[in-house]
């Protein structure tokens, strides 16, 4: 069998093979071959060097003992209980015994945790994710100083600040690596908080990184745990249907349009059905409307371009006014139509106003369908709409605050 809790732990963590461990750990500190992780889940495994000790149950979020490993009593490489936040470089170390936090502790610092959601809509990025991670290592401090309600509720709120912090590094920042690790500490605190519904939430954007690398299979599985999370709920039928939306998202990413479509048409159902469960706070960026813009965006990576353009016009339409993040990429995903439609006019219309935006509210999501779009855009590169479009894309505004945040 092995050392059966490693391989549980890791495969939980979202690393899929001993390979993706490996390289993790090696991000971390010295480079560690597979074949290290291999001798750790055999048998007889044998206790890890300090310095990959530590490494290890920070990546994990687990001791070494947790982790199948013989570790002497008096051995300074048992690891902590609750590792520090490695992956946002700013861990806190309690030395001594602490002193238990009040109750309010836990309601003053979920107050800052809903603050920080709040903002992530109108905040640039770059400004926000410094006092997210801050809060997050402050979490991570307070954590093993509560016990009981005090304790479920402070891990619940650091899941969603890690969650954010994960969000921006993945969506906003596009630092892939840094949000996966992110991610494993989300994970870590919902599993302190035994919250599964939030579980489910941060499985499912750990999938959004394999599946935007076109490896559907890593998706996929992601997914399913996710799944099996939302089971334990009671999850919302929003939370369902937004599920099915990301694996939709994930499946038009690697190619697969038709069951991508087919998985949204669910998600339509679930919540035409709706449910006796509402929404978790923190699923705010998730709601019928949203998830007609995934459905357009499907739609036009599938070539139906006349359903598209209907799609995402209504989309348009029924955008909420502060829904300034997702106003860019339908405004780009409409160029794009336009763009495929031949009509280059009126794709550089679309794409203008989606720069237009982009001044007011940053979203690298955005400007990157402004770029698809400029790239399909060169059989006309000569037109004047294209140069104006040009002029707009790589203006010494555009080009520094593409560059700055």
């Amino acid at each position: 069998m092995g050392n059966a809790r490693l391989k549980a732990a890791r495969i939980a963590a979202g690393y899929r093979s001993q390979q993706d461990l490996a390289d993790a750990l090696s991000r971390l500190g010295p480079p560690v071959g597979v074949r290290q992780v291999r001798r750790w889940e055999s048998d007889t495994p044998p206790l890890p060097h300090p310095d990959l000790a530590r490494s290890l149950t920070d990546l994990l979020g687990q001791p070494l003992d947790a982790l199948g490993f013989t570790v002497p009593a008096d051995s300074a490489t048992r690891g902590p209980a609750g590792p520090p936040l490695a992956v946002m470089r700013a861990a806190v170390r309690t030395q001594a015994a602490p002193a238990r936090q009040p109750a309010s502790a836990a309601v003053d610092y979920a107050a800052v945790t809903a603050a920080h959601r709040r903002l992530y809509w109108s905040v640039a990025p770059a400004v926000l994710h410094p006092p997210v991670t801050a809060h997050a290592t402050l979490g991570w401090a307070l954590l093993p100083e509560t016990a009981g309600a005090t304790r479920r509720g402070l891990a619940r709120a650091l899941a969603e600040t890690c969650l954010l912090a994960g969000r921006v590094e993945f969506f906003d920042l596009r630092e892939p690596d840094h949000a996966a690790d992110t991610y494993v500490r989300a994970l870590q605190a919902a599993g302190e908080a035994d919250d599964p519904l939030i579980g489910a939430g941060i499985l499912a954007h750990m999938a959004f990184i394999p599946g935007w690398a076109g490896d559907r299979d890593a998706a996929a599985e992601r997914m399913t745990a996710a799944r099996t999370y939302a089971r334990r709920g009671p999850a919302s039928a929003g939370l369902l249907a937004w599920l099915d939306a990301v694996e939709a998202e994930c499946e038009t990413r690697c190619g697969n349009t038709r069951t991508a479509l087919h998985l949204i048409g669910h998600a339509e159902d679930v919540l035409a059905d709706g449910g006796d469960h509402p929404d978790p706070a923190w699923l705010d960026w998730f709601s019928p409307v949203r998830l007609a813009a995934f459905k357009g965006n499907t739609q036009l990576k599938a070539g139906h371009h006349p359903q598209a353009r209907a799609t995402l016009q209504g989309v348009l339409e029924d955008l909420p006014a502060d829904a300034d993040k997702q106003r860019t990429v339908v405004l780009g995903d409409l160029a794009a139509v336009e763009a495929a439609a031949g009509r280059p006019d009126e794709a550089c219309a679309y794409a203008s106003r989606a720069l237009d935006q982009l001044d007011v509210t940053w979203y690298a999501m955005g400007m990157e369908r402004v770029r698809e779009v400029r790239r399909a855009l060169a059989p006309w590169q000569h037109e004047p709409c294209v140069r104006a479009l040009d002029e707009r894309l790589y203006g010494w505004g555009t080009t520094l605050s593409a560059l700055a945040r």
